[in-house]
């Protein structure tokens, strides 16, 4: 009678984490996000090894060409995560648009969009130093910011990528290797422990 009522006590615990949390995110759109960010980043340097002169202005073709290479890698990254993560909502019988999801998206979206604008304001003003320190920072805090509301793990990685944009501002000239190692290496850790944690089950 025992294992019954702590079984129930179970099972009204996961229908609480299933009505409060977004738990559908899928590890795999986590690791391929890692791999076209590594990818993206590998065609960065060599748009700027191969560039002419060693200040690239926003005129320039290479500078063009780094923006294309970057909204590329964001435009697949999100496609792919909405794709996969769709396809295991639909396997766990669920939906992947619902309240948690939302709440979710909103509060991941609010540091985010800070951080794009002060991002495009310090490009403006020729800070193009702290560009990759920034956009490390404000999408970790946006990982952060939106864990509440899916896996903890996601948690862990927004403050690891903080960590990460903290010390590329310390070490400027880097930002190229740390966005890398942020958006690249981190996402494929991180990727592959939710996969192996979440997805296989």
């Amino acid at each position: 009678m025992e294992e019954k009522y702590l079984q129930d006590i179970s099972d009204i615990k996961n229908m609480m984490n299933r009505s409060t949390q977004f738990i559908s995110l899928s590890g795999l759109s986590g690791i391929l996000a890692g791999v076209y960010a590594l990818i993206g980043a590998y065609i960065g340097h060599e748009l700027i090894q191969n560039h002419d002169s060693n200040i690239i202005t926003l005129e320039s073709n290479t500078f063009k060409m780094l923006v294309l290479t970057a909204f590329s890698v964001l435009f697949l990254s999100v496609g792919t995560a909405l794709m996969l993560t769709i396809n295991k909502a639909k396997k766990e019988g669920g939906t992947a648009w619902n309240s948690s999801s939302k709440r979710m998206l909103i509060n991941f979206l609010i540091p985010l969009i800070t951080g794009g604008v002060f991002g495009l304001l310090l490009l403006r003003n020729g800070s193009y130093g702290l560009i990759a320190p920034v956009t490390l920072i404000f999408y970790g805090l946006s990982c952060v910011n939106a864990s509440k509301y899916t896996l903890r793990d996601v948690r862990y990685l927004g403050i690891t990528i903080i960590i990460i944009g903290l010390l590329a501002t310390e070490f400027s000239g880097y930002g190229l290797e740390f966005w890398a190692l942020g958006f690249g290496l981190c996402h494929i850790i991180y990727g592959s422990m939710m996969h192996f944690k979440y997805d296989r089950n």
